[in-house]
């Protein structure tokens, strides 16, 4: 258990569901083709940002941010969704993991991806290559809003991950989305027990009200 009551509420449920609940209340929330380095990592936390652009001349540095990341946070990298040059290797994967990080999501890619499966640490990317980002890409700032997978995600936003992939949702509907969230858990919970018991799905799904789960809500 966290300190942070909304990070715990979110390990709790999975991305299908909070994916679900985001679409209830008009939020592009889905991390476009953001999939986990292995289907074992789960991660939640609030979002630390930082964007990279193209290398300058002279180039500058991809950043030396680690330290000032607090612990429980994940770390947001927005790349550009570039797949020709990484941001995150090994040296990062071992003192975010010795830190407590929550885990990395990066538009873009990693490499040294055996350490991250060795430690268990949840790198969540496009996908994996070994060639550095040095000389190609370099920071641009820090703590901003980012694009990760054609979602906006500003800092401290709540971050899940899962084998489905991740999710983001804004601080500023996060009451409201994980309520929602935990309604759908509770009611698909009831419909499997249903079911167990002998009702048939077409019945379950009538008396759990399955099909206005996810139906969007009229804006007030």
């Amino acid at each position: 258990m966290t300190q942070d009551r909304n990070v715990d509420r979110a390990t709790k449920l999975d991305t299908a569901t909070l994916s679900d609940a985001l679409d209830r209340h008009g939020l592009n929330g889905q991390c476009y083709r953001i999939q986990p380095r292995s289907t074992s990592f789960r991660m939640a936390g609030r979002a630390w940002t930082l964007l990279y652009g193209p290398a300058g001349a002279p180039p500058g540095t991809v950043g030396d941010y680690i330290d000032d990341v607090p612990p429980g946070s994940v770390v947001v990298l927005d790349n550009g969704g570039r797949d020709n040059a990484t941001v995150w290797g090994d040296i990062l994967t071992e003192i975010a993991h010795r830190k407590g990080i929550a885990g990395t999501v990066i538009d873009g890619i990693n490499r040294d991806v055996a350490l991250c499966l060795e430690l268990g640490y949840p790198i969540y990317s496009r996908d994996a290559w070994m060639r550095t980002g040095k000389d190609r890409v370099q920071l641009e700032a820090t703590q901003l809003p980012v694009n990760i997978g054609d979602v906006r995600v500003c800092p401290g936003d709540l971050l899940r991950g899962d084998a489905d992939g991740v999710v983001v949702i804004p601080k500023a509907q996060e009451e409201a989305v994980l309520g929602s969230a935990e309604e759908i858990q509770a009611a698909e919970d009831a419909i499997r027990a249903s079911v167990r018991g002998g009702m048939s799905l077409r019945e379950a799904r009538e008396k759990h009200r399955y099909h206005q789960l996810q139906t969007r809500e009229a804006k007030q």
